[in-house]
């Protein structure tokens, strides 16, 4: 039994009816590469049983404290059932990108129940009709709760249930799988006592900690950046400031990478995150401008910032902090806009540092979860969110991806997305991610704040076009090679056209992606595959 920390129990406490607080991801794949070129749901259903230790996620539930006087625990769930949170369901003829998106945006509308597991996978099939996609696609969609994953831990189990290679065995487990007790009323409300008792211990040493830490950062990070701490003045008000409903629109286009590089390259220092949030800008003030709702501030971008360390690698739950950036809303100059955003992560993520993040998420743990539970439902209650000035007016979450080609049961990953869910004051979430050559932006977004989706993702890529112009960067396919060319090279049935390369730059490709090779002696032949299918001889 362990208890959740004052940051993950966080997103559980401000969870509401209309604002669900888990995370999607949505995989597309091509079962070509399969074996017999099919993937059934029956296999689907082994490939994940024989990954469930993978990640402590799967099969832990909640325990609430009574009266909500601590934070909740995770327990082993000793009534786990793996075919309630699997489920198969297909799209209706044509199956179009359309009716893909309404689907995925329904499922995503929906909490998770409380009472088992936290998470969710559907099996979608009937892709049929998505240019770009070939016949007879399927996705897997999962929902995951925020509380117990956040964007880093999220694609680490994105790649556990994925494989680089399509006959790869599942890992073998280190240990036996045994499910907990559930514990009693009186022993929780024991434990909330003892934790009750010593938090006011524990707040004095986080606050001697933190405040000397954080001066002494401040100080250096001042004296070697040179930087001034932004002031946080309000953000401009805009249609996705009010209160969302409980219906949900959803979005994505996949843009190339390789352009994304050339672009933050016309501006020294930038980086794909900041072109990803001059899009963004882009589109916004194409959007609002339509509409005649553009303001004359600038709007603002919370960016999350991973602050897991090395050795938090694999454990469950959240270790984020965040930035606060500017959109580039007032500049129409693409060029200028992707240099003040750039300006405006390279201060935010300066000051980010310099407040020890860390530090401010040891407060967290000091506050009863009642209380904090009770401010959430209140806040809701009254919509407080139409009233309140907003700081930001967006979120653009950036978790980068693989950059091989992924396998789910011997299908092969053509390309995926995710996002989170919007709540009151933040109807307008962005996820961005990369794979394979392939830049990856979504949309997450309240049905009535924007009935249009498709029309913004189209804005999405006409601003990603102009940024490519205003930069000189070229614009190859986004879907890279492999839509130019169907490659069989995966199947049980031909190999891969390439011959082996130099096998010292196979090992040096191979761990710059972080696939594990032997230092010595013959590589793996599905690792020739990736690095041959990564690097097609011209």
């Amino acid at each position: 039994m362990k208890q959740l920390s004052g940051m993950d129990a966080s997103f559980l406490y401000f969870e509401m009816p209309n604002a669900p607080g888990h995370i999607f991801s949505v995989w597309i794949y091509d079962p070509s590469s399969a074996p017999g070129a099919t993937v059934t749901f029956k296999g689907i259903l082994e490939h994940v049983r024989s990954r469930l230790h993978v990640s402590r996620t799967f099969r832990q539930r909640l325990v609430q404290v009574p009266f909500e006087l601590d934070h909740p625990y995770w327990i082993e769930d000793p009534d786990f059932d793996l075919e309630y949170h699997v489920r198969h369901i297909a799209l209706p003829r044509p199956g179009d990108w359309r009716q893909f998106c309404i689907q995925v945006a329904r499922l995503h509308s929906y909490p998770l129940d409380r009472s088992r597991p936290l998470w969710e996978m559907y099996v979608i099939e009937g892709l049929d009709n998505i240019a770009g996609l070939p016949e007879g696609s399927f996705a897997i969609m999962t929902k995951i709760h925020h509380a117990a994953v956040d964007g880093v831990t999220l694609l680490e189990i994105t790649s556990a249930l994925n494989e680089i290679s399509p006959d790869a065995a599942a890992p073998e487990p280190t240990s036996e799988w045994r499910p907990e007790r559930q514990p009693t009323p009186f022993e929780l409300l024991s434990r909330a006592a003892i934790n009750t008792a010593t938090r006011p211990a524990r707040l004095a040493r986080a606050t001697a900690a933190a405040v000397p830490g954080g001066a002494s950062r401040l100080r250096e990070q001042r004296a070697r950046r040179n930087f001034e701490l932004p002031t946080m003045s309000p953000a401009p008000r805009t249609r996705f400031s009010g209160a969302v409903t409980t219906h949900r629109v959803v979005e994505a286009r996949r843009f190339a990478l390789a352009t994304a590089k050339q672009i933050k390259a016309a501006v020294p220092g930038a980086t794909i995150n900041d072109v990803a949030i001059t899009v963004v800008g882009g589109a916004l003030r194409g959007y609002l401008r339509e509409l005649g709702e553009l303001p004359d501030e600038a709007l603002r971008v919370m960016a999350p910032i991973s602050t897991r360390t090395p050795d938090q690698a694999g454990t469950a739950g959240n270790q984020v902090s965040a930035m606060i950036v500017t959109a580039g809303t007032d500049v129409a100059d693409p060029r200028e806009r992707l240099v003040a955003v750039h300006e405006s992560t390279a201060a935010s993520k300066a000051a980010a540092q310099a407040a020890g993040a860390q530090d401010l998420v040891q407060f967290s743990e000091m506050v009863p979860g009642g209380l904090v539970a009770l401010a959430a439902r209140t806040a809701s209650q009254f919509e407080m969110a139409t009233r309140a000035t907003p700081l930001v007016n967006t979120v653009v979450s950036n978790v980068p991806g693989p950059q091989v080609p992924l396998y789910f049961a011997g299908a092969r990953l053509e390309t995926f997305f995710g996002g989170a869910g919007v709540t009151d004051g933040m109807g307008l979430l962005h996820g961005v991610s990369s794979y394979v050559g392939q830049l990856i932006v979504s949309v997450v977004s309240d049905r009535e704040m924007m009935p249009d989706p498709g029309h913004y993702a189209d804005l999405l890529e006409q601003s990603f076009t102009e940024l490519a112009e205003a930069t000189g960067a070229q614009r190859p396919d986004p879907r890279g090679e492999r839509s130019r060319r169907r490659d069989h090279s995966t199947t049980t049935s031909s190999r891969s056209p390439h011959t082996t390369r130099d096998p010292k730059a196979i090992r040096a490709w191979a761990t710059s992606n972080g696939i594990g090779v032997p230092a010595r002696g013959r590589i793996p032949a599905a690792v020739e595959r990736q690095y041959n299918d990564a690097n097609p001889r011209r």
